[in-house]
Protein backbone atom coordinates (compact mmCIF):
# COMPACT_ATOMS: atom_id res chain seq x y z
CA UNK A 1 0.00 0.00 0.00
CA UNK A 2 1.00 3.77 -0.56
CA UNK A 3 1.44 5.70 2.13
CA UNK A 4 2.78 9.58 2.86
CA UNK A 5 5.12 10.04 5.79
CA UNK A 6 5.83 12.99 7.44
CA UNK A 7 9.71 13.71 8.26
CA UNK A 8 10.41 16.21 10.85
CA UNK A 9 13.92 17.74 12.74
CA UNK A 10 15.50 17.46 9.02
CA UNK A 11 19.23 18.93 8.37
CA UNK A 12 19.28 21.58 6.51
CA UNK A 13 21.72 20.20 4.27
CA UNK A 14 19.09 17.17 3.32
CA UNK A 15 17.58 17.70 -0.14
CA UNK A 16 14.91 15.68 -1.95
CA UNK A 17 17.60 13.13 -3.40
CA UNK A 18 19.00 12.25 0.64
CA UNK A 19 15.39 11.75 1.96
CA UNK A 20 14.80 9.31 -1.07
CA UNK A 21 18.24 7.75 0.24
CA UNK A 22 17.16 7.05 3.47
CA UNK A 23 13.88 5.80 2.62
CA UNK A 24 14.60 3.29 -0.15
CA UNK A 25 15.55 0.35 1.64
CA UNK A 26 12.52 0.40 3.27
CA UNK A 27 10.13 -0.22 0.02
CA UNK A 28 9.49 1.53 -3.46
CA UNK A 29 9.85 5.69 -2.89
CA UNK A 30 7.38 7.48 -4.88
CA UNK A 31 8.04 10.42 -3.95
CA UNK A 32 10.30 12.25 -1.16
CA UNK A 33 10.20 16.09 -1.31
CA UNK A 34 12.13 18.55 1.70
CA UNK A 35 10.00 21.59 1.96
CA UNK A 36 11.75 25.03 1.57
CA UNK A 37 10.76 28.61 2.36
CA UNK A 38 9.37 30.48 -0.57
CA UNK A 39 11.28 33.63 0.20
CA UNK A 40 14.92 32.24 0.91
CA UNK A 41 14.65 29.12 -1.04
CA UNK A 42 15.68 27.62 2.30
CA UNK A 43 15.08 24.25 3.83
CA UNK A 44 12.19 24.92 6.53
CA UNK A 45 13.25 21.52 8.30
CA UNK A 46 11.22 18.65 6.89
CA UNK A 47 9.60 16.89 4.24
CA UNK A 48 7.15 14.56 3.45
CA UNK A 49 7.74 10.70 1.72
CA UNK A 50 5.46 8.66 -0.71
CA UNK A 51 6.18 5.18 -0.45
CA UNK A 52 5.08 1.63 -1.42
CA UNK A 53 5.22 -0.62 1.80
CA UNK A 54 3.62 -3.66 3.22
CA UNK A 55 4.08 -2.74 7.07
CA UNK A 56 3.50 0.99 8.41
CA UNK A 57 4.85 0.63 11.26
CA UNK A 58 7.60 -1.28 10.83
CA UNK A 59 8.66 0.89 8.48
CA UNK A 60 7.69 4.23 11.12
CA UNK A 61 9.50 2.22 13.75
CA UNK A 62 12.76 1.85 11.46
CA UNK A 63 13.07 5.48 10.31
CA UNK A 64 11.96 7.25 13.05
CA UNK A 65 15.27 8.53 15.15
CA UNK A 66 17.72 7.53 11.92
CA UNK A 67 20.44 10.21 12.96
CA UNK A 68 21.74 12.70 9.82
CA UNK A 69 23.96 15.06 10.18
CA UNK A 70 23.11 14.76 14.13
CA UNK A 71 20.09 15.56 14.14
CA UNK A 72 17.36 12.27 14.67
CA UNK A 73 14.44 12.21 12.36
CA UNK A 74 10.76 12.34 13.19
CA UNK A 75 8.46 10.01 11.04
CA UNK A 76 4.95 9.50 11.35
CA UNK A 77 2.17 9.18 8.72
CA UNK A 78 1.21 12.63 7.33
CA UNK A 79 -2.15 13.89 8.19
CA UNK A 80 -4.46 15.03 5.26
CA UNK A 81 -4.31 18.72 5.20
CA UNK A 82 -7.80 20.29 5.91
CA UNK A 83 -9.70 21.72 2.49
CA UNK A 84 -9.31 25.45 2.36
CA UNK A 85 -11.91 27.83 0.38
CA UNK A 86 -15.27 29.66 1.31
CA UNK A 87 -17.13 26.11 2.08
CA UNK A 88 -14.35 24.63 4.40
CA UNK A 89 -16.55 25.39 7.89
CA UNK A 90 -13.28 27.92 8.70
CA UNK A 91 -13.93 32.09 9.42
CA UNK A 92 -11.08 32.87 7.05
CA UNK A 93 -9.48 36.73 7.63
CA UNK A 94 -11.91 38.60 5.68
CA UNK A 95 -13.47 41.59 7.20
CA UNK A 96 -14.16 42.56 10.57
CA UNK A 97 -16.20 44.13 13.28
CA UNK A 98 -17.73 47.07 12.03
CA UNK A 99 -19.22 48.45 14.38
CA UNK A 100 -16.18 49.40 16.65
CA UNK A 101 -16.31 53.15 15.19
Amino acid sequence: MQVKLFVGNLSWSVGDAELTEIFAGHGEVQSARVINDRDTGRSRGFGFVEIETQDVTALIQATDGYEIDGRNLRVNQAEEKPASGRNSGGRGGYGGRRDRY
